[in-house]
């Protein structure tokens, strides 16, 4: 029972944490480029997420894949997210572990959301979602996005 108390109040904080961060968009600077993702996730609390999409960076496109795992989700949903990049200066930057704060919801054909990644060279995504299935988001997760071949 310890496990499960330890677990709600680390989630409890994780909660408290991320909604600040989520009720304010945070200055982005100018639009670097724009980005498409889909994706399946699940959760009990912790989540995982897995899909793909494209980047588009000046007049290119790039096909991405996107994985990722992380806490403050309960259900499963197949979810489309597109928007904009920010701080974007070259196309390898895009690549590797982003930061993810996220907040949605999902019943049936009806859900959306907003999600905010960022990663340590400084490139920033601002998406808005749409999802279906069910399942309610609120929380973090580790997001690794790459280059598909």
């Amino acid at each position: 029972m310890t496990t499960m108390r330890q677990t709600a109040v680390s989630f409890a904080a994780l909660l408290m944490l991320a909604s600040p961060a989520l009720a304010q968009s945070p200055p982005l600077g100018r639009s670097t480029g724009t980005v498409r993702i889909e994706q399946v996730s699940a959760g009990f609390i912790a989540s995982g997420e897995a899909g793909g999409g494209t980047l588009r960076f000046q007049g290119r496109s790039y096909p991405i894949s996107v994985g990722g795992l992380g806490i403050g989700s309960i259900g499963a949903s197949r979810t489309v997210a597109s928007g904009t990049v920010y701080g974007l200066r070259k196309v390898s930057d895009f690549a590797g572990a982003y930061v993810q704060l996220k907040e949605g919801w999902a019943v049936g054909r009806q859900g959306g959301g907003n999600v905010y990644l960022r990663n340590d060279k400084g490139v920033t995504l601002r998406l808005a979602t749409r999802r279906q299935g069910l399942q309610l988001s609120l929380g973090a997760d580790g997001v690794l996005i790459g280059f598909k071949q």
